[in-house]
């Protein structure tokens, strides 16, 4: 094979790459979505039997939702990374 067409085939497999990679990583986001919905799930459980505490599961709930979506958030950085950052250059 000569040189540029090996360099086409390479540059051809390293976009194939990311692309696999980015769909992966953006995978990331269904973690988030399941654990966020069941934790209000939870917290409105808990807020239904012990109204007076409301204000605590509330601001706990808000926290853990806020950490969690951190990881979807890192996952859409990485596949947007992987998609639009040029790996050639």
């Amino acid at each position: 094979m000569e040189l540029e067409t090996m360099n086409v085939l390479a540059d051809a497999l390293i976009r194939m790459g990311s692309a696999i990679g980015a769909g992966l990583a953006l995978i990331a986001g269904i973690g988030p979505g399941i654990g966020e919905g069941y934790t209000a799930g939870k917290a409105v459980e808990a807020i239904g039997r012990q109204p007076e505490s409301s204000g605590a599961v509330t601001r706990t709930m808000i926290v853990g939702c806020a950490m969690a979506e951190t990881t979807g958030i890192y996952g859409l950085f990485i596949g947007l990374a992987l998609l639009f950052f040029n790996p050639l250059l």
